[in-house]
């Protein structure tokens, strides 16, 4: 924890943006309006008021100060940063925590083999001792808050560019970060809010070690797949459990033997009741992205530009794992953390660009928009506002010519096939090879630094995939952009073949060392310049032809009409709930269980039941496959204490609470702070719900914690994980 001198610049921080009302500050997120509870990402450090008044009204039993304090242990002492981008929380006193299947399952995949199919079987520490090192993995713990606004802005005037603006912003945040920072081991981050109208300073405690603890079968963690994903009903317990431990003084620390599990601050206990329709819901995580404030313009880019071409790279992409993975199980266990991670915003562009049509959300922001230009001619804002439209127009007119080209460039080059995207990681190497400059033992060096990552590339790459994905990544980056934004090299090899690049990429693969280890290793102990390796060449031609596109795009900017319109329409719309959008910093969202009526007849219940996931079973299929263990338990109703009052096993529920990506693996919370599930999704018909809340069908979609306990306790049998957690009946 801080210091008491950052304690007290907290209290005092927080006190003054309760009493001041901030020009956009902090206390705008609290202001009580007619939008429905359920909409809206708050910060939990500001929840006071009619807020609270609110959630104790929908069944909240607890204070503001048990949800977020750094006064004495609260709910956000649980909840963690897992990784680069899911949410995690503690449920034990021994630092056991919990997120979703989908989250941990890169780690899951890395400690998996032919021989030990962790994927397939799942994996069961029975003691602390068969605990599994994940290096690279971290989880963050929120340790201190302050508001920045004054301090960054320092400096900034109205008459500056953007640029020499952003700079003055990177300069006086630099300087705060380094203040703030000081010797300590922690992690500061200065955010922007508001479009760049408020800047808020948060520190995390990063602890290194956190080990691999239990992982459901794949029929259990990933059931349901491609074909499920982003819908309801599901049938999915998409959950994994790792440990936080800690140096012996508690502190953290990096992977140890020696290390041993962290005392937790505050865990969540487990609740048994289930869940009725109407019960409080409660969501504390780490929302990555959203853009509810933005124009008309943006939401045509993604229907028409953005959605489609990361739809048609990902779709090409999955099309060739899908072929590889099916055939041989050894490259099913490769890739299928790399299969799951391109799939899953490959559906939910899919999902985005119709939700985003279905719900008329351009036309709702155009609407919003021409009441803006209404309210500024008639309260004399023009000096101020007037051009904010003209700006945005030129901005996104100018985009509409970049988009497609800048994501193929990255979708289907330079992040696209494997070995491209591997080799992109040798550039500054490379550099300090051809400068001439550095000693043959400094390059030497330099290069036996990447002996661990190479390793790790290795492990989990199949070349037969990657040149069968190259060649229908280039073939549609060649058919599908025009020649003028083409990278030079592509279009060379397209023009003479006709758009057909397996030629190219065969003789690429047959001789370029970013495919073949044996080849890798030997160039790490004679390191020389790659500006020869085909497939090197091909990285370096799409990065550039990508920055010179990049350049162009970013001759036009919106940033200062987006900060203009964001002020403009707080101050316009005085008493609408302007909670901040998502960008990966702590969030509540309070709702409740609720059923769910997506369309004209037809009606969602609030749950499903194991029942449901037996309707799905199909024998021998990659996504609806289910263990002979749970078929078995199923067949005799073995349920135990984890049967609702109708002997049924809930899987799944639904709740009207706010969240985006990076709230996977967020615990959902009753009214008395404990457990009642983990949300891991949002519904197929609110997929537009980063640009624009759904009120009446936007869902999010939990595993209920009955199941939970049910296939560790019943199932798994890991009595010794059972033992560390509290059950509340």
């Amino acid at each position: 924890m801080e210091n008491i001198s950052y304690l007290c610049a907290l209290q005092k921080s927080l006190v003054f943006m309760n009493k001041k009302v901030l020009f956009l500050g902090i206390v705008a997120t609290i202001l009580f309006s007619a939008a429905r509870a359920d909409e809206g990402m708050w910060l939990p450090y500001s929840i006071n008021g009619r807020n609270l008044a609110d959630m104790q009204r929908l069944g909240c039993k607890l204070t503001a100060e048990e949800i977020f304090s750094f006064n004495k242990p609260s709910l956000k002492d649980a909840i963690v940063q897992f990784g680069g981008g899911c949410t995690g929380e503690l449920i034990s006193p021994e630092g056991l925590l919990l997120t979703n299947h989908h989250c941990g399952l890169g780690q899951v995949q890395a400690h998996s083999s032919v021989e030990h199919d962790y994927l397939q079987d799942g994996f069961w520490a029975r003691s602390k001792s068969e605990e599994l090192p994940n290096e690279g993995l971290t989880v963050s713990f929120l340790s201190f808050i302050e508001d920045v606004t004054t301090a960054v802005l320092e400096g900034v005037s109205d008459k500056m560019t953007e640029g020499e603006r952003a700079a003055k912003v990177a300069e006086n945040s630099k300087k705060l970060q380094a203040e703030r920072k000081g010797q300590r081991d922690v992690r500061v981050e200065i955010v922007p809010f508001y479009h760049g109208n408020q800047y808020i300073l948060f520190v995390y405690e990063v602890y290194r070690d956190v080990r691999l603890v239990a992982c459901p079968p794949w029929g259990i963690g990933k059931f349901g797949a491609d074909t499920d994903n982003w819908t309801w009903p599901r049938h999915k317990g998409d959950f994994c459990i790792f440990r936080v431990y800690t140096a012996p003084d508690g502190k953290p620390a990096k992977y140890s033997k020696d290390n041993i599990p962290m005392k937790s601050k505050h865990f969540l206990p487990i609740s048994l009741k289930g869940v009725k329709p109407g019960d409080y819901a409660m969501i504390l995580g780490y929302p990555g992205s959203t853009d509810r404030y933005s124009t008309s313009g943006a939401v045509k880019n993604v229907i028409e530009n953005e959605g489609p071409a990361i739809i048609a790279c990902r779709t090409t992409k999955l099309d060739q794992y899908r072929k590889h993975m099916d055939a041989d199980q050894a490259v099913f266990i490769k890739y299928a953390s790399k299969q799951a991670s391109v799939s899953n915003y490959w559906k939910y562009y899919i999902g985005q660009v119709k939700q985003l049509q279905r719900n008329k959300v351009f036309e709702k922001r155009s609407e919003q928009e021409n009441a803006f230009r209404n309210w500024v001619a008639k309260n004399n804002k023009k000096a101020e506002y007037g051009g904010v439209f003209d700006e945005m127009d030129k901005y996104w007119n100018h985009q509409a010519k970049y988009t497609k080209a800048l994501i193929y460039h990255r979708e289907a080059g330079w992040r696209g096939g494997e070995a491209v995207a591997f080799a992109s990681r040798f550039t500054r190497l490379n550099m300090t090879i051809n400068s001439k400059t550095a000693s043959k033992e400094q390059i030497g060096n330099l290069a036996k630094n990447m002996k661990s990552s190479v390793a790790d590339y290795f492990k989990d790459y199949d070349k037969e995939t990657d040149r069968d994905v190259t060649i229908a990544l280039l073939n549609l980056f060649y058919k599908d952009i025009d020649a003028s934004q083409l990278p030079g090299m592509i279009k060379k090899v397209g023009d003479k073949s006709h758009g057909d690049f397996t030629a190219f990429v065969n003789n690429a693969f047959a001789k370029s060392v970013f495919v073949d280890q044996d080849k890798m290793n030997a160039w790490i102990e004679n390191p020389k310049s790659l500006d020869k390796d085909p497939v090197f060449a091909l990285m370096r031609d799409i990065v550039q032809s990508y920055l010179d596109i990049d350049k162009e795009a970013e001759m036009v900017s919106n940033s200062r009409a987006e900060r203009l319109y964001m002020k403009g329409l707080m101050e316009m719309q005085k008493d609408r709930n302007f909670y901040p959008d998502a960008n990966f910093t702590m969030r509540l969202t309070y709702g409740s269980v609720q059923n769910c009526k997506p369309s004209n007849a037809v009606t969602y219940d609030y749950i499903t039941t194991l029942d449901g996931v037996m309707e799905k079973y199909k024998p021998g299929d990659w996504e609806f496959d289910v263990p002979k263990d749970l078929i078995r338990l199923w067949e005799k109703r073995d349920y135990g204490r984890y049967a609702d009052e109708n002997g049924d096993l809930v899987v799944n529920f639904i709740t009207t609470n706010d969240i985006t990506g990076g709230n996977s693996g967020s615990p959902v919370i009753d009214g008395e702070g404990n457990l009642i599930g983990l949300a891991f999704d949002g519904n197929w018909e609110a997929m537009s719900g980063d640009l624009s809340f759904e009120n009446e069908v936007q869902r999010t979609i939990c595993m209920d914690a009955r199941y939970l306990l049910f296939i560790i306790d019943k199932m798994a049998n890991a009595q010794n994980l059972m033992k560390e957690l509290k059950i509340v009946e």
